[in-house]
């Protein structure tokens, strides 16, 4: 039986309403109005184009844009200023700082400097360990979009066999951490792993995030498993994912397309993110 699509473009769509309707109710509530600051360094087109997307969709679900564009020959120092400047804004709820920087700048550095309240990309060292240990705070974008398709698709997560291809700190593991906190028993897979197909076809949840153009063929899933492909490979012929999606989709039972599904989750979370993160500093203010 051929497998059920997940249709990520759609839960976006879904989870962007919602996100609309509860800053509108955030607003009355409160008065207040989520802000992002999106900080773009230097003219890469890609990164360009990414931050137009967010700011757009952000200014649509009513979240206030605080944009910031610095020179590509920025010093470490006024990028790092800019960071600050922003965490000293109450009017910014999250900052999101686009990378890769250009040259010269130590990316992971100023993404550490970005409050961990703030943090909407999840990504700084105090975010992390609020991953690791399950305490509350924001969490990275992509691996909460794969939790929400899951979860959106009736995925029964606790006491499932998990498998995780692919261990970046992007999205290997953290989507891992997310699962093991839905009890999900989990499996990290990488290039060193012993017999990956067979470990993969153990999977009622298989996450394909190594970056390797459709990788995970048949003899990877398990007949039923449930199949989220993270991977966005450029190829002549368009996106392709880690998925060897005509080769699995007789076999699993629910899977993502590439593009199509978990792509959209990223910025609809991260709107879900910033309001997320004003609440937080809402409550914090008293």
């Amino acid at each position: 039986m051929p497998a059920t699509i997940i249709d990520g473009a759609a839960v976006a769509a879904t989870v962007r309403e919602e996100v609309a309707r509860d800053v509108a109710a955030f607003r009355e509530r409160t008065g207040m109005t989520p802000g992002l600051a999106t900080i773009l360094v230097g003219e890469d087109p890609a990164s360009a184009v990414y931050v137009a997307n967010k700011r757009k969709i952000s200014t649509q679900v009513g979240i206030t844009d605080h944009h910031q564009h610095l020179p590509a020959d920025s010093t470490q120092e006024q990028v790092a200023a800019a960071i600050a400047a922003c965490n000293e804004n109450p009017d910014v709820s999250g900052i999101l700082l686009q990378l890769p920087v250009p040259e010269g700048l130590d990316g992971a550095a100023l993404t550490a400097s970005i409050s961990p309240d703030k943090d909407v990309d999840g990504l700084t060292p105090v975010s992390v360990g609020r991953l690791v240990q399950n305490t509350p705070g924001l969490r990275p974008c992509t691996p909460l979009g794969v939790i929400e398709l899951l979860d959106r698709y009736d995925v029964p997560l606790e006491g499932a066999e998990a498998v995780v291809v692919g261990r970046s700190d992007l999205v290997g593991k953290p989507v891992a951490f997310l699962l093991l906190h839905r009890n999900a028993t989990v499996t990290i897979c990488h290039s060193r792993t012993r017999d990956l197909p067979a470990v993969c076809a153990r999977a009622d949840v298989l996450i394909a995030a190594v970056g390797r153009q459709e990788m995970i063929g048949a003899e990877y899933v398990k007949p039923g498993a449930a199949v989220i492909d993270v991977g966005i490979n450029r190829t002549d012929a368009g996106l392709r994912g880690d998925v060897d999606f005509d080769a699995v989709f007789d076999c699993a039972g629910l899977l993502t397309p590439v593009p199509g599904g978990v792509g959209p989750m990223t910025i609809a979370m991260l709107l879900r993110n910033t309001l997320t993160a004003a609440e937080l500093q809402y409550r914090e203010r008293g």
